[in-house]
């Protein structure tokens, strides 16, 4: 079956009525559907045929070709979703299994690391955009999707409408950020680019907001031309959000609150990252009685 005959099949037309009956995400929808797409490519025929062996065969493949574990865990998603809810096949998704992913710890930049890279930032709309993933702990998807209703300088926090997990959260507003907020919608509003109750970064286009790849483009440039050479990405701001405030002892779970974790374990990571918790605990080499080095 070709993706051609797979757009127009029955199949794929009720897959995706079960998918918005659940209220999945149009980017989950296509991604589940690109999923059973290369199933039935690697199967050679129509995916209702297949078997549990055919579907164990199809992970080693994607494990033989050097699929991370993430890839993998999202295919064996979408193809239990497909056989145990469309085709209602409990047996064929017995022989699949998710795979272990490794934890690494972030990449974590300095204070005035963090502090280089803003101010190497290209303008004030991107040095605004970069400080609300420092300053706030956001996502870059949940970055380019704010409006300029959303933020509510009364009580200082920022309003996050459907964040991961589809779930709406609030986020700090520091006086700071709220400051440097105020300044790009001034100067957004003089170039005419800020539209009323628009989005608070807007793209080329101010109807349509800046996009994430967009704006992990002007973070990495910005960190070239800091001259910080540690792999960092966009989404290391949140890192250091979240690692600086455990620093300056604030309770973890607190910080879960603002970083809209939903298991404390995910936030508690940061705790193997902050030096301070680090050099806070004494060595027991520091205990030993020991003499002067030797020369």
């Amino acid at each position: 079956m070709t993706d051609k005959d797979m757009a127009i099949s029955p199949l794929r037309q009720r897959m995706i009525e079960d998918m918005t009956i659940r209220g999945f995400t149009a980017s989950t929808q296509r991604g589940y559907l690109a999923v059973v797409s290369n199933f039935t490519t690697f199967f050679g025929s129509a995916p209702d045929r297949a078997t549990a062996e055919d579907l164990r065969r199809y992970q080693l493949q994607m494990r033989s070709n050097g699929a991370t574990a993430t890839t993998m865990n999202a295919a064996v998603s979408a193809l239990r979703f497909f056989f145990g809810v469309t085709l209602a096949r409990s047996d064929a998704t017995v022989g699949m299994t998710t795979v272990r992913e490794p934890r690494k710890l972030p990449v974590i930049l300095s204070p005035d690391e963090v502090r280089r890279l803003l101010d190497a930032a290209p303008g004030l709309k991107y040095r605004a955009a970069l400080s609300v993933a420092y300053g706030a702990g956001l996502r870059a998807c949940e970055i380019v999707s704010l409006k300029v209703t959303d933020i509510d300088s009364q009580r200082q926090v920022i309003r996050v409408e459907q964040g991961k997990g589809r779930k709406d959260r609030y986020a700090m507003l520091s006086g700071d950020l709220l400051d440097l907020l105020r300044a790009w919608w001034r100067l957004g509003r003089e170039k005419g680019v800020m539209l009323p109750r628009g989005w608070l970064f807007p793209g080329q286009n101010p109807v349509n907001p800046l996009s994430a790849r967009q704006l992990g483009r002007i973070f990495h440039g910005a960190r070239e031309a800091a001259e910080i050479d540690k792999p960092v990405s966009l989404h290391t701001l949140r890192h250091c959000f979240a690692t600086h405030l455990l620093e300056q002892k604030v309770d973890i779970r607190v910080i879960q609150v603002l970083l809209g974790h939903s298991k404390l374990d995910t936030t508690a990571r940061y705790s193997h990252v902050a030096t301070t918790t680090l050099r806070a605990v004494k060595s027991p080499l520091d205990g030993l009685s020991q003499g002067p080095p030797p020369a």
